[in-house]
């Protein structure tokens, strides 16, 4: 394995589990076995090894979920709201082809991208890949088309807080349903538990 594929690997099973905050890059130097000069010759700085990071999912997710939501769109003229989020589900899981525990990690760096207030990686994620927003939003017109633009603003602003606090807690929410309800759910079953309720708040009647 080369050194920079070392480093993101490390640099990944940290974020995912502490944070980006959370997490310095000395732990990640220690974890990949490299020295800090090897972190700066590849990324140049900690944000920038996240964007290497986060490019590395998105790169992968973005035109499956991107022709998954165009699909879905064009397959159903009575096009409802859990049919858009369940577009979400295989692309999502194909990330498991980069890496094992692959979607879960993405995920949880997502939730993290939100949570430790990484302004920059959101705005990373917006400028240069805009195809997944403006797919999403389309097919939320279709599905939904009485929804004016206000109330699209807030009702994905919530359905994004609430995706990125279970995402975030995936590892959580699998054991508790384990241990509480003996349940056995795997990352893909939390994603689809998620679905009708998002659904069912971006559908919900206009106040």
């Amino acid at each position: 394995m080369d050194t920079k594929t070392k480093i993101l690997n490390a640099a990944e099973n940290l974020f995912a589990d502490k944070g980006f905050t959370g997490t310095s890059l000395r732990e990640i130097t220690s974890a990949a076995e490299v020295n800090l000069a090897a972190v700066n010759y590849h990324f140049g700085s900690k944000k920038e090894l996240i964007k290497a990071l986060m490019k590395r999912y998105l790169d992968v997710l973005s035109p499956e979920l991107e022709g998954a939501l165009l699909r879905v769109m064009e397959k159903n003229d009575d096009l409802s709201l859990d049919q858009v989020f369940e577009a979400f589900v295989e692309p999502l899981l194909t990330l498991n082809t980069l890496k094992e525990q692959g979607t879960s990690n993405f995920l949880q760096l997502l939730g993290h991208s939100y949570t430790d207030s990484q302004g920059f990686l959101r705005w990373f994620i917006t400028t240069n890949y805009p195809g997944i927003i403006d797919n999403f939003v389309l097919a939320v017109h279709k599905a939904y088309p009485q929804l004016s633009s206000e109330d699209m603003f807030w009702r994905l602003h919530f359905t994004m807080g609430t995706a990125v606090f279970a995402m975030s807690s995936t590892s959580a929410l699998i054991d508790i349903a384990q241990n509480d309800f003996d349940s056995e759910v795997d990352i893909e079953g939390v994603i689809r538990r998620l679905i009708p309720y998002v659904a069912s708040g971006v559908g919900a009647k206009s106040h």
